[in-house]
């Protein structure tokens, strides 16, 4: 999304809102990465206090895809920390939106890739390797779909049916 913000995709395409293609994450998460402005297509991951998956997920080359994880809102440890996303963006991630907690902040700040949470805690998660891939979640008051397409900038997360042309 060169140079075209999420409010200006908003203002531009009313009708999209209206019919529910295009929707906007409640403002919920906190900005990481270096990466303020990201995009692509989405794959889901469902998952709650583990992150076998998620590491599983970020190990495969991104191709410019966004991995949204519903950690389930959970606030009792991070679910993503700084070697995963070191990973992710040496793999080619756009970026990691996650319902949920990080760590490593301060290493996750230096990345140069788009990383959205709740929050950070330092406390670490489950490695039980539980969890559903592919499967359409519900974050921030939007359902989001495997294969759909999200947009983030500093004003927020657009979630788009297809890719918009802009």
């Amino acid at each position: 999304m060169a140079l075209v913000t999420t409010a200006e995709v908003c203002d531009a395409n009313p009708q999209l809102i209206l019919s529910g293609e295009l929707r906007a994450l409640q403002p919920a998460f906190q900005i990481y990465g270096r990466r303020q402005v990201f995009s692509g297509p989405i794959v889901t991951l469902k998952v709650f206090e583990d992150n076998v998956l998620v590491r599983e997920f970020l190990e495969e080359k991104g191709n410019g895809r966004v991995l949204v994880v519903d950690g389930g809102g959970s606030l009792r440890c991070a679910i993503l920390g700084g070697n995963p996303v070191v990973q992710a963006q040496n793999n080619g991630w756009a970026g990691i939106v996650v319902n949920g907690c990080i760590r490593d902040v301060d290493e996750i700040n230096g990345c140069d890739i788009g990383v959205r949470a709740l929050a950070s805690h330092p406390m670490k998660a489950n490695k039980k390797g539980m969890g559903e891939k592919h499967v359409p979640i519900n974050i921030a008051g939007t359902r989001i779909c495997d294969g759909e397409w999200l947009y983030a900038d500093t004003d927020g997360i657009l979630i788009s049916r297809t890719e918009l042309s802009v």
